[in-house]
């Protein structure tokens, strides 16, 4: 992924390394040693981005949509930092230049999204843009009346069969009662119903981990979807998340396999249109780097393969 479409997961990478980094000159690679919501998607949707991301570490330019959503994430996390009368859309437009300073001054290579835009106003634009995101929130939910319990809160488990699953949740909201409610926030438009299922996945892997970390199964999963003013909620069940564990241990099989055997074939789709790699990729013509990892023959490769299939 680089960087995020919603945020960094630099902590939750499934591999050592910074996101985007590339592996350097002195730098050996290594094989990936858990699973975050972002690198499972990178799988099932195209084994050979897989790849790129977790074992070679190719650097992907800065994108100026992905950036604004990490800055609008930072404004509906710190928001609550004030008391609950402050929390109003006034206030948090005016956090949103604060934020993208902040995040300029972590990551200078973002500089880049505007080094053409010398009188501002492109600039100027992006943040206005992030500035209707924010305020269009408060449509959706009434900040004063939420106290969560956790923001931006990092979760790691290791599962019964040893997989070690990772990530971030953007909001942990605890009812009086104990029932847990797991929030993400996506600065782009709610899919249309028939893709729901995929848009579903990291919400129910979140709702996994949380599970066998505290024994509770999230009351709610809840999607906010800022750029279109949507809220998709789903209730999950304990034989949800059995299943979303079958899921992601079939994953975790073929990832291995192809860790091992160096067969990370590319999935061509209509998302290929904005990937950067494809100067590496042979669906376009070019060539993978030289595969940094030790190629061992398949172990069980018939039965592995066909479990990837049905991830």
């Amino acid at each position: 992924m680089g960087w995020s479409t919603e945020k960094a997961e630099s902590a939750a990478q499934d591999g050592p390394g910074e996101p985007g980094a590339g592996v350097q000159g002195g730098e050996q690679a290594r094989p990936p040693v858990a699973l975050s919501p972002s690198r499972a998607g990178d799988f099932m949707q195209c084994p050979l981005l897989y790849r790129f991301r977790v074992i070679d570490k190719l650097p992907e330019k800065p994108s100026a949509a992905a950036t604004r959503g990490t800055v609008v994430h930072a404004v509906l996390e710190r928001l609550f930092d004030a008391p609950a009368a402050e929390r109003t859309p006034t206030e948090a437009r005016a956090m949103v230049p604060g934020a993208w300073e902040k995040l300029l001054a972590e990551r200078p290579e973002l500089a880049e999204l505007f080094a053409d835009d010398a009188g501002g106003e492109r600039l100027a634009t992006w943040l206005a843009e992030a500035e209707a995101l924010v305020e269009r929130w408060f449509s959706l939910e009434d900040p004063t009346r939420l106290e969560p319990a956790e923001r931006e809160l990092y979760v790691e488990t290791v599962l019964d069969s040893g997989l070690r699953l990772r990530g971030f949740i953007d909001r942990v909201d605890v009812a009086p009662t104990g029932e847990v409610r797991i929030v993400d926030y996506k600065t782009g438009k709610a899919p249309r119903p028939q893709f729901a299922e995929g848009a579903l996945f990291q919400m129910k892997f979140y709702a996994l981990v949380v599970w066998r970390l505290r024994g509770v199964v999230p009351r709610r999963l809840q999607l906010v979807y800022l750029g279109s003013g949507d809220v998709l909620t789903y209730d999950p069940g304990e034989a949800d998340l059995r299943g979303v564990e079958r899921k992601l241990l079939a994953l975790w099989e073929a990832i291995q396999l192809a860790t091992r055997t160096g067969d990370w074939r590319p999935r061509p789709t209509k998302l290929c249109g904005w990937c950067d790699h494809q100067a590496h990729c042979p669906e376009f013509g070019g060539t993978p780097p030289v595969y940094p990892l030790q190629v061992r023959p398949a172990d069980e490769g018939g039965e592995q393969q066909g479990r990837m299939g049905q991830v």
